[in-house]
């Protein structure tokens, strides 16, 4: 059975850093894309970020641009997002998923397998 656990949200003030995990089993992920998206409170899901199989080409929404990082790991068959600079509006559920293409060229109704979320809460 194919599951994606995220895990590393938590609390943190304004300006501080998470590094959240996207792990992956039942299936080797080395070729598959993820991408990471999150919902505040009252908001629409929205994508935040995507990285490629193959070649690991990155994506990242405009909004958490050159704060966040994407990476992963295949032998460990995880993917990681770092945040760092988090602002108050950066509060929601971050989830890991995957349309199983190798690119990042789906969009959002077509990812069809989800992690449960993790919640990353940023306050003062």
């Amino acid at each position: 059975q194919v599951q994606l656990v995220e895990s590393g949200g938590g609390l943190v003030q304004p300006g501080g850093s998470l590094r959240l995990s996207c792990k992956i089993s039942g299936v080797t992920m080395d070729y598959v894309a993820i991408g990471w998206f999150r919902q505040a409170p009252g908001k629409e899901r929205e994508g935040v970020s995507c990285i490629s199989g193959v070649d690991a080409t990155t994506y990242y929404a405009d909004s958490i641009k050159d704060r966040f990082t994407v990476s992963r790991v295949n032998a460990r068959n995880t993917v990681y997002l770092q945040m760092n600079s988090l602002k108050l509006e950066d509060t929601a559920i971050y989830y890991c998923a995957t349309d199983w293409r190798h690119n990042c060229e789906g969009v959002q109704s077509q990812y069809n397998t989800w992690g449960q979320g993790t919640q990353v809460t940023v306050s003062s």
